[in-house]
């Protein structure tokens, strides 16, 4: 459905992979059981490895297509689409943040507002 299930803002001089680990962690310690977690391309596979032993998660890699042009990807669209959602969301516009726990505060605050949209349309 491209809501959010939990969050991780960190500084940009953390790894994505290492945020990546953060996140494994906080997906498992708050319990959800997920078959599968679609994954960028640029994670290595040390990543996919320690989120098998340690999570029990199965992460596979959408990988880019080599053709030219515009061209629907397998699953990255629903990343695309759920970034597309959270921007409607004047906040977003700019990065008014200074705390990496506000940014996370917003972004969940955000993920409620479409899920009641969903739940009530108008």
């Amino acid at each position: 459905m491209g809501l959010l299930l939990t969050v991780v803002v960190h500084s940009a001089g953390i790894s994505d992979s290492r945020g990546a680990r953060c996140l494994l962690i906080r997906l498992f310690r708050a319990g959800f059981n997920l078959v599968k977690i679609f994954v960028d391309g640029g994670y290595k596979t040390g990543l996919i490895l320690w989120a098998k032993a340690m999570c029990g998660y199965l992460l596979e890699v959408v990988q880019r297509s080599s053709a030219t042009g515009f061209q629907v990807m397998a699953k990255r669209w629903i990343v695309e689409r759920s970034f597309a959602w959270l921007l409607f969301q004047r906040r977003f516009s700019k990065d008014y943040e200074h705390n990496p726990k506000t940014s996370e505060t917003m972004l969940y605050i955000a993920s409620c507002t479409l899920m009641l949209r969903r739940l009530h349309p108008l």
